[in-house]
């Protein structure tokens, strides 16, 4: 609490040297209760299973002028229950500094944005917020930005180390696909009615020996495009990105791809989208050099809400191939109703001659805004396994029932909201 109070000092005694500012407050509150019985892998024989509420508690400060923004939030994320009541400190250890970063003006179309920030560009694909997960994505980075009405440039750079050191710059932190060092450019250009974007994204992960002694730095580079246009009434958005170099983490020769295509079709008040998606793969068994990861994306958006292919998972696989539809109907002013269907099978060559198909999904999600800064929603996935899904989730039993309930209430309300004219 003491470096939160210092932080506002700083931020209310530099308002006092600007024309015009802006403070604003905001609270994130969203408890969410899932039922899990196969949820992101198969069920297994004889288990039981299981169901908690987590909760999300944010407070986000925003202060912006005309020459510099200044975004803080802290948060806790937590199990209801995990932490015994009357203890003096949180046990678990759950608050954290989600954001805390400045962006400084240096001319009109140019700045610089420094600190712990949420990335996320267009489909967020490849770089997302991943608000679903309630801690969220961030980067410890700095970025040099470009902006004009149609076309906005970002390159990004970050150095990762496990603490302050006097010797060496070995980097053991754990986690998936936890960097040493990153660069990237990332470049938009938007027309009337149509967008098409670039980006080029260099990682680079510390290489450890037989002896685990830091040992260099393995690299994975991830170049490609996402597009979106309209052909009269459909829309067209697609993307397609090749990786190359290293694969993470057994550092061998990369080849990898990824394709994506979707029409969406909007008359009235529904939705209705087709598409497919392509993840290249390694056949099973063999040297993992052809399968694509999606890096730093909000994943669960993709690939089926029941999360089984990507969300923290399936690194060095087999691969994917989804073909999938969606509606999205408008049950009220203020609810709609989402319906999903998935097609999943595998891009690689499956062990023993397996069939590549793996599974259908179908998701429901609905959605209704209960109040200005209160929405509720309520979801419900199931998986229909095939034999071959056993394959690729640690040889588990397909013919479980293998299912995913869950609901939120999402509470966002502007706590303060104070415009200084000096």
């Amino acid at each position: 609490m003491k470096k939160i109070y210092t932080y506002l000092f700083l931020v209310v005694g530099f308002t006092t040297t600007l024309k015009s500012q802006t403070i604003d407050v905001s609270a994130d509150l969203r408890p969410r209760f899932e039922y899990r019985h196969g949820y992101s892998t198969l069920f297994p024989d004889g288990a039981d299973p299981a169901a908690f509420v987590t909760q999300r508690s944010r407070l986000n400060i925003d202060y912006q002028s005309e020459l510099l923004k200044v975004m803080f939030s802290v948060q806790d994320v937590s199990t209801w229950g995990d932490t015994r009541q009357i203890l003096p400190i949180d046990g678990n250890d759950s608050f954290s500094l989600f954001q805390a970063w400045a962006e400084l003006k240096i001319s009109k179309n140019w700045s610089t944005k420094l600190g712990r920030q949420s990335i996320a560009y267009d489909n967020e694909r490849i770089f997302g917020g991943l608000d679903w997960a309630m801690q969220g994505r961030f980067h410890d980075a700095a970025l040099i930005k470009y902006q004009n009405s149609s076309f906005i440039t970002d390159v990004g750079f970050a150095f990762s180390q496990t603490s302050q050191q006097n010797e060496g710059t070995a980097y053991n932190v754990p986690g998936f696909f936890t960097y040493k060092t990153m660069q990237y450019l990332y470049a938009k250009k938007t027309w009337e009615k149509a967008s098409a974007s670039f980006l080029f994204l260099n990682t680079g992960f510390q290489k450890f020996d037989e002896n685990d002694q830091a040992d260099g730095v393995y690299y994975t580079h991830t170049v490609g495009s996402y597009f979106k246009f309209p052909i009269a009434t459909v829309n067209i958005s697609g993307s397609a990105y090749y990786q190359f170099g290293k694969a993470y983490p057994i550092n061998t020769n990369l080849n990898a791809y990824e394709l994506m295509l979707e029409g969406s079709y909007k008359p009235q008040n529904t939705l209705f989208a087709v598409g497919f998606e392509i993840l290249s793969g390694s056949d099973q068994g063999e040297t993992p050099d052809k399968s694509f990861f999606p890096l730093y994306g909000t994943n669960h958006a993709h690939n089926g809400f029941m999360d089984y292919f990507y969300v923290g998972n399936y690194a060095n696989s087999a691969g994917l191939n989804d073909i999938y539809g969606k509606v999205v109907f408008k049950t009220s002013e203020k609810a709609n109703l989402l319906t999903s269907i998935h097609y999943f099978a595998a891009n690689g060559n499956l062990s023993d001659n397996a069939d590549a198909y793996l599974g259908t999904e179908i998701d429901l999600q609905y959605s209704h805004k209960l109040m200005k800064f209160a929405t509720l929603k309520v979801g419900y996935s199931h998986m229909f396994a095939s034999e071959s899904m056993s394959l690729i989730k640690d040889g588990r039993p397909h013919d479980n029932t293998n299912n995913w309930g869950w609901a939120m209430l999402v509470i966002n309300p502007k706590l303060f909201s104070h415009k200084i004219n000096n």
